[in-house]
């Protein structure tokens, strides 16, 4: 019975991109490991961006950082 828990950072991620993400996650196991579609769970946290950090930044600091 897997458990998969995807963060991502609040940023507008539709329906529909959660859904691939949910569907590509279950058929990643079920072909990988032979895991069961019907006890496959996915679940998806979003983050505020304030909330996340890179390289002990906030996630906005270290994307500003990065680009320049």
């Amino acid at each position: 019975m897997p458990y998969v828990n995807i963060k991502i950072t609040r940023e507008g991620a539709t329906p529909a991109q959660k859904a691939e993400l949910i569907a590509g996650t279950t058929e990643l196991l079920q072909r990988v490991l032979n895991k069961n579609p019907a006890t496959t769970f996915v679940v998806i946290d979003e983050v505020a961006l304030e909330d996340w950090g890179i390289g002990g930044l906030p996630v906005e600091e270290y994307r500003r950082r990065a680009s320049t």
